[in-house]
């Protein structure tokens, strides 16, 4: 075996390992470059976290098909005695005997990135910094939550929560921008940013952020999973009506409120303004854009390609007649799966828009609507998927007592949710038809654009969104 990794054998152990990168990357969720070449990989940093064995190695690489490499983030543990904690995460061996592995399924390596967060160190390409009087404890046990999602999350007993960025965009991170505006604002339910890890002015690309602590947030569980459950008694009769106000629907005007508090707080912090009419026309032009693109990747949206130019076409009418259109920062992807509930209340997490997106577009202000238009389709996707979980299968007929029951769960928790977020001081989304249905309109053409290429049999559900926004009187 070798000796443990030292600070002057990083810079070797990062180019002894550039074998085993390629065919781990293409296996990885989070990495974009896949093709039917193993991606160029090229290591840009590598920084010794801690020594020893085991080893923790940060590495940022450049990677992807020639042409279109991006920048990723990793951290790798290195261990020359003993196996690793879960033989699923080993890359391979090095020709030294050492052992290589995704280093966030290790507990005492993550306790060490964790001591590194604390001690605030500045120097080197690699930063970490803390939120002025933030408590970080140490000696918390560490275990991964998501190892295979857009980024991996990592919990410290239940006081904090570490997401470590994978797929890097240089420049601000839009959720530490959001979550510190949060946090400045006070009581919002949302998480509490306590640190983050950057790299210097000079890493090649600029300032980029690595990983982002903040204070973890015990829940019953996160949107999708409770409102799935309690859609699935109602559409199989176990729930009395689905026309009474209790049950979720309860709990969709709660979570309506607590968006409108994270909205006003974001406004608050970080300002609004109001569209002028030649920007709204932009508006309803990317709006457009976006359409004719999905009309050629998915046929079946075809005939209601006239309706839906049409609400567009409605937006800049809008515009036209003078009605103003308010625009601020806003969480950017909210769904069911964007939120937990805690004890005394809903809290929004994942701050970041939709990661495939441009930088440039996620720090945009948009209209508010937006996050309340994703929410709203949300809703009507957890109705479908209790209603095929219950029917054995997407197959289930649309005309079916079931299927009613789905249709009624949504649209009564819907409204509950428009409902709370009018009450919480929020602009009631009902009272702007033409805003609300060119944004679900989007949604569900880019939801059914999804579901095309990735699961055809539930192309069904954003084509039924799409016949009810189109045609709303049939």
């Amino acid at each position: 075996m070798s000796a443990p990794v030292t600070p002057t054998t990083a810079d070797r152990l990062a180019g002894s390992l550039l074998p085993l990168l390629p065919g781990w990357l293409a296996g990885r969720r989070w990495f974009a470059g896949k093709g039917d070449r193993p991606p160029r990989v090229e290591p840009v940093v590598a920084d010794l976290v801690h020594p020893g064995d085991p080893a923790l190695l940060q590495l940022i690489v450049r990677a992807g098909q020639p042409g279109h490499e991006e920048w990723y983030h990793l951290l790798l543990g290195v261990r020359t005695s003993g196996p690793p904690p879960r033989p699923d995460t080993v890359l391979g061996t090095l020709d030294s005997g050492d052992v290589v592995y995704e280093a966030t399924g290790d507990p005492e390596l993550m306790s060490r990135l964790l001591d590194r967060l604390a001690a605030e160190d500045a120097d080197g390409v690699v930063e970490c910094h803390r939120v002025p009087g933030a408590g970080i404890p140490a000696g918390l046990p560490a275990r991964t939550l998501t190892a295979e999602q857009s980024n991996t999350s990592v919990a410290f007993g239940d006081r904090l929560m570490l997401k470590v960025l994978r797929r890097l965009v240089p420049g601000p991170h839009p959720e530490l921008e959001l979550l510190t505006a949060l946090r400045e604002a006070g009581d919002v339910p949302s998480a509490h940013p306590l640190a983050w890890m950057q790299t210097s002015d000079g890493f090649p690309a600029g300032r980029t952020t690595l990983a982002i602590l903040q204070r973890f947030v015990p829940s019953r569980g996160d949107g999708w999973a409770l409102a799935t459950a309690e859609a699935g008694s109602c559409i199989t009769g176990a729930c009395a009506s689905v026309a009474l106000l209790g049950g979720f629907a309860e709990e969709s005007k709660a979570l309506g409120r607590a968006t409108a508090r994270v909205h006003a707080a974001l406004a608050d912090r970080l300002g609004s303004r109001e569209l002028s009419p030649p920007e709204i026309a932009g508006l309803s032009e990317e709006l457009t854009g976006r359409l004719e693109s999905a009309l050629e990747e998915v046929p079946e949206l075809l005939p209601f390609a006239r309706e839906l130019r049409a609400i567009h076409q409605d937006l800049r009418d809008m515009a036209e007649r003078g009605h103003p259109l308010p625009v601020q920062r806003v969480h950017g992807d909210l769904h069911l799966g964007q939120v937990l509930r805690a004890e005394d209340g809903w809290v929004l997490i994942d701050f970041e828009g939709e990661p495939g997106h441009p930088l440039a577009e996620r720090r945009r202000p948009h209209p508010a609507v937006r996050d309340v238009a994703a929410m709203l389709r949300s809703f009507d996707y957890a109705a479908h998927h209790a209603l095929v979980e219950a029917a054995g299968g997407p197959g289930a007929a649309h005309g079916s007592r079931s299927a009613r029951r789905a249709s009624a769960w949504a649209v009564h928790n819907r409204r509950a949710f428009s409902a709370g977020y009018a009450e919480a001081g929020g602009m009631d989304p009902r009272c702007n038809p033409v805003l609300l249905r060119a944004f679900e309109a989007d949604k569900a053409v880019y939801e059914a654009v999804y579901e095309a290429h990735n699961r055809p049999a539930w192309l069904p559900i954003p084509l039924a969104a799409v016949r009810r926004l189109a045609r709303p009187t049939t």
